[in-house]
């Protein structure tokens, strides 16, 4: 049979235990897949005929399986939102890979990718497409427009291997930019980002499919890549100039072009020419070397060449390559010495300058924060402490942890709740331990920031008063309710034991999501306050007195009556226990209005009921069945049309019957009883007393209500068929 090699590895299982399986379930087929290496479809299966057909069904249902399993879609998601898809501690995407029954593949941290992989069927992929975007839109202002643009004009805005379009999109804050399959013949293109940057993606679109559609020139220019940032520059302001003073739109290689020295140029083919120009004139100044020097106190050495040198690989990149040599490690000299593009050094230099500049202004800061907070501070894999370094411009240094039993008297008092004892300034006159302290290093008003930073990310606790009674809704079934809660705001909450009988409820996190999560857990405390009151109004009952003899009446045939009074007033009602001591009490529970309502409903029953009469009504018994008809529907159809409650044949099979009704509807009965008399009753033509008379209650001219008789030969002759 022809199996796909890609599904091959699927059906045998990671151990072999799939086609285990197969085998345990066909024992006479014998299964052989082709050595990898040959990259053949083919497996052979071998065995009786009726038992290969069977495998090979079964195995291709596996495969068919496998197929509608192993759908893809890839998402891109902008990468700072990666993390919010993820969740804390995995839980977003936890949630989503469950809810769908999908595999969901991020790209790792430090992958410049932004597309995250979904596999498996194809209506649960695009239900966690869908729960994925949402997150992104809630979280940003995304939004997906589409732009009209000449289908011809497509591949010259997509650029040799996409080059054109991911300069656009990088430009414009990393856009998605898709355009429609090659020859489809369609114009649109869909642009999908923050709403500034979607924006500017488009007029930038337009503006080149405008020159696209005029005469549009391109030229090709080469530039080693060392250049490229420099000739950018900083912000991308150099590279803004050319474009302003030219018109001419320029194109540096991106991360994934293999030519990384080609920079393309487009535009009218007089803006072509004159930025061309500029750019040779620029690339020639670079290639121009020059040598400098300047003067770095020695001190401040160790700061440049630190970490294997990273702050002067930057200032390489940034500056066009340019080198720097600093003396050798343990020499005096202060002399530094610069080599590359004449232009390059001048800017490296005054870089340097300000670096230093930075360094002489330079203090130290010390931030006390207790220790069990610092794994909190610095976050997974030291990710928050590493972007307040960044955005603060300081070095932040963390203490040696302190031994658990020299801490017992801190532990001790924080148990006791001196929350607030924890977090200190260096200006605290009480001495702090060493492992509390955390240092600092930068310009006074950075480090100043970096602290109040530091700071925020300590855990705060504040109490929320909740009442008892409600603790165990707010928990839900399992803890369902309060995870929920610290998931959705980011906090730890904690309910008091209930031997406590305490109303606070603790809130712990940083200060910044307290407020919504205390917020949160008051707007549910008012929800089930609500459904509290709702309940205590719901649960208003009364009684009313009914003869046991009018329940079934009440009740209704297969509950149909009592069910029509619930349902419309929306209450519950409850009839005596055949052990009640009081049988004539009914029970009704349910809102005030709503229980008076059905309780009045009820008495209108019993009103009618109670004026109802009773009278005996003598009729050959010969003539009753005839009268209840066919399963009952004579009777019942005399009682319909004179509205009687009831009609009962007497115990004693005398010939009367006993109907139940008002006075109108068995004075209308009597009538009835009258027509009676034009069933005729004949003597049996039999000449002698031995000869036994016929059984009158044949079911084939009087059929019976309920009870079955054997058919027997008719008085009224023979059957005729």
């Amino acid at each position: 049979m022809i199996i796909e090699q890609r599904f091959h590895r699927a059906i045998i299982g990671q151990k072999g235990e799939k086609i285990k399986e197969v085998r345990d379930k066909f024992p006479e087929v014998i299964i052989n897949f082709p050595d990898p290496a040959q990259k053949s479809d083919i497996v052979q299966l071998r065995g009786p005929r009726t038992e290969v057909e069977k495998c090979s069904k079964f195995m291709q249902k596996m495969v068919a399986e496998m197929v509608e399993n192993s759908y893809s879609v890839s998402v891109p998601i902008f990468k700072q939102f990666h993390k919010n898809i993820i969740g804390k501690g995995g839980a977003n995407i936890k949630k989503i890979r469950e809810e769908t029954n999908t595999k969901i593949d991020l790209p790792a941290e430090n992958s410049n990718s932004e597309m995250i992989v979904i596999t498996g069927k194809k209506a649960n992929c695009e239900a966690a497409r869908n729960r994925i975007l949402a997150i992104q839109k809630e979280l940003a202002n995304i939004t997906e427009i589409e732009v009209s643009i000449p289908s011809k004009l497509h591949n010259s805005l997509i650029g040799s291997k996409g080059r054109f379009v991911r300069s656009i999109m990088e430009e414009c804050g990393g856009v998605h930019i898709h355009f429609p399959t090659e020859g489809s013949g369609i114009d649109t293109v869909t642009i999908r980002g923050p709403v500034e940057d979607v924006e500017k993606a488009k007029r930038q679109l337009l503006s080149v499919a405008e020159e696209k559609q005029t005469k549009s020139h391109t030229a090709e220019l080469r530039a080693k890549p060392e250049y490229h940032k420099f000739l950018i520059g900083k912000g991308g302001g150099n590279i803004k100039k050319v474009r302003d003073s030219t018109g001419a739109r320029i194109i540096f290689p991106t991360a994934d072009d293999k030519d990384q020295e080609l920079i393309t140029v487009v535009g009218t083919e007089e803006a072509v020419r004159e930025a061309q120009k500029e750019l040779e004139t620029l690339i020639k100044s670079l290639d121009n070397v020059v040598e400098d020097g300047m003067t770095v106190d020695p001190k401040h050495h160790r700061y440049f060449v630190a970490r294997r040198g990273q702050v002067l690989r930057d200032i390489a990149d940034e500056y066009g390559g340019v080198m720097v040599s600093f003396p050798r490690t343990g020499s005096q000299s202060d002399k530094v010495t610069l080599k590359g593009a004449k232009d390059c050094v001048e800017a490296a230099k005054k870089r340097m300058l300000e670096i230093i500049e930075d360094l002489e202004a330079q203090v130290t800061i010390e931030c006390v924060i207790a220790q069990k907070f610092h794994r909190s501070i610095m976050g997974p894999k030291g990710l928050r402490i590493q972007q307040i370094t960044r955005e603060h411009n300081v070095q932040i240094k963390f203490p040696e942890r302190e031994d658990v039993q020299a801490s017992t008297a801190e532990t001790t008092a924080q148990e006791n709740g001196e929350t607030n004892g924890e977090v200190k300034d260096a200006a605290d006159p009480a001495t702090p331990r060493k492992c509390d302290v955390i240092v600092l290093s930068g310009r006074k008003e950075r480090c100043e920031a970096a602290v109040e930073a530091l700071k925020a990310l300590v855990p705060v606790t504040i109490e929320v008063e909740v009442p008892f009674e409600l603790h165990r809704y707010i928990i839900g079934q399992k803890g369902s309710g309060i995870r929920k809660m610290m998931d959705e705001y980011e906090v730890n909450i904690q309910v008091p034991a209930p031997e406590l009988h305490s109303d606070i409820i603790a809130i712990t996190g940083l200060a910044c999501h307290l407020d919504r999560a205390k917020e949160g857990l008051l707007e549910r405390v008012k929800e089930l306050q609500a459904e509290q009151e709702d309940r205590a109004l719901r649960s208003f009952k009364l009684t009313i007195t009914v003869d046991p003899k009018y329940h079934p009446k009440i009740i209704g045939r297969k509950g149909a009556i009592i069910t029509q009074i619930r349902n419309e007033h929306d209450v519950n009602i409850q009839f005596p226990e055949k052990n009640d001591e009081n049988q004539d009490q009914i029970t009704i529970t349910g809102y005030e209005q709503k229980a008076i309502a059905a309780r009045n409903a009820i008495q209108a029953i019993v009103d009618d009921l109670e004026e109802m009469i009773s009278e005996d009504i003598t009729l050959d018994s010969r003539v009753h069945a005839r009268i209840i008809g066919a399963r009952g529907k004579g009777i019942r159809k005399i009682m319909d049309e004179f509205k009687l409650a009831d009609v009962v044949e007497n115990e004693s099979k005398q010939a009367y019957m006993k109907p139940r009704a008002t006075a109108s509807s068995v004075s209308a009965g009597e009538e009835q009883r009258s027509s009676s008399k034009g069933f005729v009753v004949r003597e049996a033509p039999w000449t002698t007393s031995t000869e036994k008379a016929p059984d009158m209650s044949s079911s084939e001219d009087f059929p019976s209500f309920g009870a079955s008789v054997t058919p027997k030969t008719s008085p009224w002759g023979p059957k005729r068929f």
